[in-house]
């Protein structure tokens, strides 16, 4: 949900919430205007996703990857010696470099890595300006969101004297920091604009001297947001055509996704393909440091070698570096899986587990062979589901909240997989990830995982969950009930219909849940200020089971229901929208039926919600019910204002 939220109240006071035979208008409310506040602290009004850059605490915003000392050494170079030249020789002329470099490899092949120590190197040299990781589904960071306003808040801890110039593009457009202007206005007016105004006189000077600033930015692939990723690219190109002696390079790594690939390999880009450099020697030195770490501390280890001699022999060594080949993610992986602890389903040493090795076919098979681990746990799937969907990330207590289990039941499955999954040392801080994004991608593709497969429809589950969590505990999380019911509606319009009808076939879920009713209810309204083809599709469906629902929910005899018809749910949609819905006139007929059954029912049990009653305008019946479709955003001094943890 943006910073600065519109909101729409559902039904309470829906101000022309009309019904006739053809017809249904459903009108937005005026919403909150943005005023934006003083400049004094710029950095509270750019809002910054604080763990982005490459500072941030690496074991709690992932990705965890950084170089082992000695390696990667020639990619790093190759980057270097780009970064800090200003000529650089083409087969037929002598040309400036380019201002852009574009690393890209498969996955696990170190990417991440060698961006840490590009960042690294060149903020201990002050030529930093900025620094971004993307990562798939660690919330806003997996956006372009508040891509330029964390890069800008970066830009003038660096550039000082860019603070007035970025204060001066907030207070002329404050859309840049509401998301109402586009991503290329918000890259000139809060980077490229005010670095650019900045480059004279003598920072020039020092500018030429020490060699161009540089962005680092890891893991474009990770963005979610691809035509946004795109804009960026597109936009970033044409400033540097226009501006050709600006100081300024940008490093990007990522996989060969389309939509960047077709976009970066032109001649303004200098590409680095890092699946040319191989790196068997990186991997060994790794492996053999990482052994004998490992033997030092391990006590049965020691005492093997002590028996038996070196470990692993340099035999076995040699078959492993051969079976790795040269990713580093699935080094590290087989590395993790051989010294992992014992369990009771799994009883075997690393000794044991080394050849064992040997016989996985990459990858999907080490990520196969260790979820068995956990496989037989109760609410295995769940867990493993809901991790791999969430779009943001949550220490374990918020994920044991959010599917209403014990922590420790989340705990046992977790500890049994920290070879794929990074667990955090305690239930409350830290939040739990994937070691690699790979996992995510096998975990989603289903003739990969097989019997782990997590299916897109699981987000209509975990929308349900954060919308009961609401009303049970409290919490401004209702923008996590909206982003996976969002993500849940890019189905086919049959899918979305089945995968409904049996969600509700299944229920319930857990008896101490919110009847799912008001979750159907609220689900189905704010469907219908979605435009989406998918739901534009279904649109009959979903306002005649909204109403349906509506009255289900208002007859339940669960007293929560009164806690969510008193409430509002507020949604975040544009000023003066309006939807049209056709629909035929036995379609009119079963609407007509279920609010009169709403109306009815709330009537009865709490009249003072019902504002007015249904009347007759000749070939119309408009009604105005007060009614709670939203998560409830009670005061602090509410007793239902619990910390969700998320």
């Amino acid at each position: 949900m943006a910073d600065f939220p519109q909101y729409f109240e559902n039904l309470t006071g829906a101000h022309h919430f009309r019904i006739d035979q053809q017809i249904i208008n459903l009108i937005a409310g005026n919403h909150n205007q943005y005023t934006p506040p003083g400049v004094q602290d710029l950095v509270l009004l750019l809002n910054p996703i604080p763990d982005a850059s490459h500072t941030r605490n690496r074991k709690k915003s992932p990705p965890d990857s950084e170089c082992f000392p000695g390696t990667r050494e020639e990619p790093i170079g190759e980057v270097t010696a780009w970064a800090d030249s200003s000529m650089v020789v083409y087969p037929i002329a002598i040309a400036r470099a380019p201002h852009v470099y574009w690393l890209h490899g498969f996955a696990g092949c170190g990417k991440s890595s060698i961006s840490l120590e590009v960042a690294k190197k060149y903020a201990g040299s002050g030529r930093l300006l900025a620094s971004y990781f993307f990562f798939r589904g660690a919330g806003e960071r997996s956006t372009m969101n508040r891509f330029a306003a964390t890069l800008a808040s970066q830009l003038m801890t660096v550039i000082p004297a860019t603070i007035p110039l970025i204060e001066l593009s907030v207070c002329a457009e404050p859309g840049l920091l509401t998301g109402n202007a586009s991503l290329s206005a918000q890259l000139e007016g809060l980077v490229y604009k005010p670095f650019q105004a900045v480059m004279s006189g003598r920072l020039l000077e020092e500018t030429s001297t020490k060699g161009p600033f540089i962005i680092v930015i890891d893991g474009l692939d990770e963005c979610e947001d691809k035509r946004g990723a795109e804009e960026f690219i597109d936009h970033m190109l044409k400033f540097f055509t226009l501006h050709p002696n600006i100081p300024l390079r940008i490093f990007v790594a990522s996989r060969v996704e389309q939509h960047i690939r077709e976009r970066l390999e032109t001649d303004g880009v200098l590409l680095g393909d890092l699946n040319s450099h191989w790196p068997e020697k990186d991997i060994e030195k790794f492996l053999r440091e990482s052994f004998h770490a490992v033997a030092r501390r391990d006590r049965v280890i020691r005492a093997y070698i002590q028996a038996h001699g070196e470990w692993p022999k340099k035999l076995d060594m040699d078959m492993l570096l051969k079976h790795i080949g040269g990713s580093f993610v699935l080094a590290s992986t087989i590395f993790k899986f051989i010294i992992q602890s014992a369990t009771e389903e799994d009883v075997t040493t690393p000794m044991d587990r080394l050849p064992l090795t040997l016989e996985l076919n990459g990858l999907d098979t080490l990520y196969t062979q260790t979820l068995a681990r956990s496989q037989h746990l109760p609410h295995f799937h769940d867990i493993i589901s809901t991790i791999t969907l969430l779009t943001q990330l949550l220490p374990i207590t918020a994920i044991a909240d959010l599917l209403g289990i014990e922590v420790f039941e989340v705990v046992r499955v977790l500890l049994n997989l920290q070879a794929i999954i990074h667990v955090p040392g305690t239930d409350e801080k830290g939040r739990v990830t994937f070691c690699h994004t790979s996992l995510r991608d096998f975990l989603t593709t289903q003739n990969r995982s097989g019997s782990f497969f997590v299916p897109p429809s699981f987000h209509l589950r975990l929308s349900y969950y954060f919308f009961s969590y609401i009303l049970e505990k409290g919490g401004n999380v209702g923008q996590h009930f909206e982003r996976h019911w969002e993500l849940f509606t890019e189905l086919e319009a049959s899918d979305i219909i089945n995968e409904i009808e049996q969600f509700k076939a299944r229920h319930p879920l857990h008896t101490d849940r919110l009847p799912y009713h008001a979750f159907l209810c609220s689900a189905f309204f704010f469907s219908l200020f979605v435009d989406k083809p998918q739901v534009s599709d279904s649109l009959s469906y979903l306002l005649t089971e909204c109403t349906r629902q509506l009255a289900l929910a208002a007859e339940c005899p669960d007293h929560r229901i009164r806690l969510w018809l008193r409430g509002a749910f507020y949604f975040g949609l544009p000023d003066n929208f309006v939807r049209t819905v056709q629909f035929t006139e036995q379609v009119y007929e079963k609407l007509q039926h279920n609010l009169q059954c709403a109306s009815t029912a709330i009537q009865a049990k709490t009249p003072d919600i019902l504002k007015c009653q249904p009347r007759s305008t000749g070939k119309e019946h408009e009604y105005a019910v007060h009614v709670a479709v939203r998560a409830l955003n009670p005061e602090p001094s509410s007793p239902h204002n619990a910390n969700p943890g998320f």
